[in-house]
């Protein structure tokens, strides 16, 4: 598969964006919240599915060759720890929008928000189920699933609901912009 230069520089910006978005945070005890999601969402609804796949694939490799772009650092050794998991879920969510969303002959609302929610299935399954397996095979401490959730998923869905409420209203907004604006990436191409 060839990349034209156009699109390389789109999937670059948006792990820039989702680097970007590891920073602006707000510290929690196990999993701090940060505005990557937003990007990330974002990188499947304006690239679509295969490029925002590249870019989210860019930002964790980027991440692990040991540039500090995630929210606690970078390096290989990151696999181990207890949040790497939600890094991998941004890949099969940015993935999963895209495809979604490339496909809808219409934007609404909606379509939009749930595409953006089952993503966001897959960030917090792949983040609770990584932080659990890490606590208690590598840590070798006790953490049930449910205590897991509590402090995988709990402390962030509601901001995580508000985010996605966010990322479908300007979706609506801009993906029918660019459509009419001839915007040729294949998210927009399906009419």
């Amino acid at each position: 598969m060839k990349l034209t230069l156009r699109e390389m520089i789109l999937i670059s910006i948006f792990a820039a964006l989702t680097a970007v978005g590891a920073f602006i945070r707000i510290p929690t005890p196990l999993v701090p919240f940060t505005l990557q999601f937003l990007f990330c969402a974002y990188s499947g609804v304006f690239l679509g599915g295969r490029k925002g796949f590249y870019s989210q694939i860019l930002y964790v490799g980027i991440g692990l060759i040991g540039m500090p772009v995630f929210a606690s650092g970078g390096g290989p050794a990151y696999v181990l720890q207890p949040t790497f998991g939600y890094l991998l879920g941004f890949i099969a969510c940015s993935y999963t929008i895209g495809r979604l969303v490339q496909h809808f002959s219409t934007i609404t609302f909606i379509k939009v928000y749930s595409a953006v929610l089952l993503g966001l299935f897959f960030v917090y399954v792949c983040g609770v189920g990584y932080l659990y397996l890490i606590v208690n095979f590598y840590l070798h401490k006790q953490m049930t699933l449910q205590a897991a959730i509590g402090v995988g998923l709990l402390p962030y869905i509601t901001s995580d609901l508000i985010l996605s409420v966010l990322i479908a209203l300007t979706a609506v907004r801009i993906i029918p912009i660019l459509r009419k604006s001839g915007y040729s990436m294949s998210t927009f191409n399906s009419r």
